[in-house]
């Protein structure tokens, strides 16, 4: 199971319709860190959407010579939204090394566009497809618009929940239908509309999904996307995403992201902080404690709350504490 990072392309639509190079390059860096792969990027409304009355800060060339370092490093492409198809943007992009162009269309509409397919896999760009609206049918009914999209060579699809109005059930269900039919990785999109992006991606992830899409600090549009570090955290709980360095993309966020975001007056829901002590089950009473210890013992926090609370989650002492400190102290000084 993996992760794609939609960050730089959804959650774009919290600041316009693209960020900034500098904020482009803060992320891309900080996912790579963390070992988060795959990443979409660019124009919020994707490519070509700037020659149809929604700008970016920069142009799609642009943002394509901005990842062209970072391309031996991780999967990076775009969104194409079908109804902004110009054969010339597709050919720009892989002149360029795009290493992807996810292809978005409403479900039920995908025989409308079998050409695009054709067309970015002609140009030797991995072609992947979101089924928007996917809720406008049935599961039975989306698999069998999946089905033929596969023969058209797609090579990923993911069901699209645009409206964040599906249930666990319906995801669930979604991802068992396409999985059941195709031969190619299925992903799901969670929207937070219901407060259920979590919920939805259990779902999916126990029904076999291939890929989980989220945003850093649940940024996208809307009531945004599952949070990349909550669906991390979430799926290293069920065994799964072990490639993904949690605390390295924690410490990003508190170190980097955050402030920057929120002098935008972005305030990510869920902090850090928060999303460890759900994580490792330690109560918020102890914080306090865990702070100071990790500052004396010069240890990182987040560690140190999860590493204690394998051993005691009732009523951590900070002997206990201390001699966890010590503990890490002595393996990072091993690495």
């Amino acid at each position: 199971m993996k992760i794609m990072d939609c960050t730089l392309r959804d959650g774009a639509n919290v600041v316009g319709n693209g960020f900034s190079p500098e904020l482009t390059r803060l992320m891309i860096e900080g996912l790579i860190r963390s070992n988060i792969r795959i990443i979409e990027m660019g124009n919020a409304k994707g490519l070509g959407a700037t020659e149809k009355g929604s700008p970016a800060p920069i142009s799609d060339a642009a943002y394509l010579d901005l990842i062209h370092p970072y391309l031996s490093q991780a999967e990076i492409g775009m969104f194409l939204n079908a109804k902004r198809y110009e054969p010339e943007n597709v050919a720009m992009a892989a002149e360029k090394g795009i290493s992807f162009l996810r292809i978005g269309m409403d479900a039920g509409d995908g025989e409308k566009i079998y050409h695009v397919i054709e067309d970015v896999k002609k140009h030797g760009i991995t072609a992947r497809y979101s089924l928007m609206k996917a809720y406008l049918l049935s599961p039975e009914e989306l698999a069998e618009e999946s089905a033929q999209l596969e023969a058209h060579g797609l090579d990923e699809i993911t069901i699209m929940d645009s409206a964040g109005t599906m249930l666990p059930q319906d995801a669930g269900e979604y991802v068992k239908a396409l999985k059941d039919r195709l031969h190619i990785p299925v992903g799901f999109h969670c929207h937070n509309n219901l407060g259920l992006s979590t919920g939805n991606a259990l779902a999916a992830y126990e029904n076999g999904v291939d890929v989980l899409d989220c945003g850093l600090l649940g940024m996208a549009r809307s009531a945004g996307n599952l949070p990349t570090e909550v669906a991390v955290a979430l799926m290293q709980m069920k065994g799964a995403a072990q490639e993904v360095d949690l605390y390295q993309l924690l410490d990003f966020e508190d170190q980097e992201l955050i402030p920057i975001m929120e002098k935008e007056g972005y305030h990510t829901p869920i902090k850090p902080r928060d999303l460890v002590l759900g994580y490792s089950g330690a109560h918020s009473s102890f914080m306090s404690v865990f702070r100071k210890v990790a500052a004396e013992c010069g240890v990182g926090l987040y560690p140190l709350i999860v590493e204690t609370s394998k051993i005691d989650r009732k009523n951590p002492s900070e002997a206990l504490m201390r001699e966890i400190a010590a503990r890490i102290q002595t393996e990072g000084a091993k690495a």
